[in-house]
């Protein structure tokens, strides 16, 4: 077992936060949204779905900021079938990734990762996380002071 909750920090400038409002609860209806994204090339990355609520659902997601014009002109096509359908844009964030084999077995490196945020006044617009992932979307002027206090936390160089 790795003694080490956090090996690594990988750091994805330009990026930008898209959130869809008021998706109806169909999963054909989603994936033709995402289908119709990944037809124009674009890849998208962090994926964060709410809870279903009176029949309707939010998910936000990030992509490179240069593709924004683009997914927005692709979400739009879909307000036809869902008026109520609502899209805001975040761009220019930072996504910071902090990886370790060893988050399987030690826990709390979530709380930690919070609490370092937290003490360094930096706001979190999007987590998603695996068992040995967690990325943060982070505003790009808070990218060093991340950096260095996550680094200086798990004594990493």
């Amino acid at each position: 077992m790795p003694d080490k909750p956090v090996t690594d920090i990988s750091v994805t400038y330009n990026v930008a936060l898209v959130t869809v409002d008021n998706l109806p609860t169909d999963m054909k209806f989603i994936s033709e949204i995402f289908n119709s994204i990944a037809r124009q090339n674009i890849n998208i990355d962090m994926i964060n779905q709410a809870p279903p609520y009176r029949g309707s659902i939010n998910i936000s997601f990030s992509i490179p900021s240069d593709d924004l014009v683009t997914v927005i002109s692709a979400l739009n096509s879909f307000k036809k079938s869902a008026p109520g359908l609502t899209i805001e844009v975040d761009a220019n964030n930072t996504k910071l990734s902090v990886f370790g084999e060893g988050m399987k077995n030690i826990p709390g490196v979530a709380a930690k990762l919070f609490t370092i945020l937290a003490e360094n006044g930096i706001e979190v617009k999007l987590i998603t996380t695996s068992e040995v992932d967690i990325s943060y979307l982070i505003y790009e002027k808070d990218v060093d002071i991340a950096l260095t206090a996550i680094k200086k936390e798990f004594k990493m160089q």
